[in-house]
């Protein structure tokens, strides 16, 4: 018998934000309760799916209400306001999803996982951090903080100066055998933000560290694990595009791995914005025979799922 085909899909920020509104909780819950009924149409569509969320803008209000607030009570570590935003923003999907799903008379449990993140220790990303984090601050302020608290800082586009963090490679969820026992009855948040990212020390036990996973190797990694069909990086424009905003731009519809592989070469997509997704789709692709990767925004996921929009990857 032919199984139902295992989706992993990862959110873009604007499917937490919209950027016409506060930033407030509410706002979010707003903006996540209509993503959710693009999600309870691929739930309801014969999909068996697992989602992963972005925490960039949400994990840095976090980490600036915790500074401010630091002459009435300790700023929290990196790792644990990473570990808050996995909550809070779980907790809107979960309302969000279930309303959309029961509107569909579709009745799951959706259940949010605090996903921890193991990552080499060696990793080249600790010894040239370059994720900026947290409030601006003055070059005198900055420089405080670095000798005070060992914190990377660096000037950032004129704007300021601000702390900057590693961004290491995922290596392994350390919940993936829960997540594995959910996944058939239960549709399952996790690795939100990237995971909180942590290490192995000899003894085995985990220390979390100052650092920023990427969420869509994140999801990539997540997707492996799970045996998923389909890598979907739900993001703000519906295909991946070369020679983006120049008058030769060219849309990319269904491409090889050999292709995309080539125009990353050439220089083709932003880091920290493009780059990244194309980059987690092709390890997906290239990971096992049959296995693809969409890329397409939020409103034209079920046309991307039915191979009518998107860039899709595949061997």
């Amino acid at each position: 018998m032919n199984r139902i085909p295992r989706v992993v899909i990862a959110l873009g920020g604007n499917a937490l934000e919209d950027k016409s509104m506060p930033s407030t909780a509410e706002a979010q819950l707003e903006v996540v309760k209509k993503t959710s009924e693009f999600i309870a149409e691929i739930s309801c569509s014969n999909y068996e799916i697992a989602i992963v969320h972005g925490n960039g803008p949400q994990v840095g209000r976090i980490l600036l209400a915790s500074e401010a607030a630091k002459d009435v009570t300790p700023p929290m570590p990196f790792d644990v306001c990473g570990a808050m935003s996995q909550g809070y923003i779980g907790y809107h999907i979960q309302q969000g999803l279930k309303l959309a799903l029961a509107k569909r008379d579709r009745i799951l449990p959706v259940v949010t996982v605090v996903t921890q993140m193991v990552v080499d220790k060696d990793d080249k990303a600790f010894q040239n951090p370059t994720k900026p984090i947290g409030p601006f601050y003055s070059e005198e302020e900055a420089k405080r903080l670095a000798e005070e608290k060992g914190y990377t800082v660096k000037e950032d586009a004129g704007r300021g100066w601000r702390r900057v963090v590693a961004s290491p490679i995922p290596e392994r969820i350390v919940e993936i055998g829960t997540i594995k026992t959910l996944w058939d009855t239960t549709i399952t948040i996790a690795c939100g933000g990237g995971g909180i990212p942590v290490i192995e020390n000899e003894d085995g036990s985990l220390k979390g560290v100052a650092a920023v996973i990427d969420k869509d190797f994140a999801a990539e990694r997540l997707a492996e694990d799970m045996d998923a069909d389909i890598l979907m990086i739900l993001t703000e424009v519906e295909k991946a595009s070369i020679n983006f905003k120049k008058p030769n731009q060219e849309d990319l519809s269904v491409i090889t791995i050999e292709e995309a592989e080539k125009y990353i070469e050439e220089g083709h997509f932003a880091p920290g914005s493009m780059l990244p997704k194309v980059m987690a789709s092709v390890k997906f692709a290239k990971s096992k025979p049959g296995r693809k990767s969409i890329i397409t925004s939020l409103y034209k996921s079920m046309d991307a799922l039915n191979g009518l929009t998107g860039t899709i990857i595949q061997g």
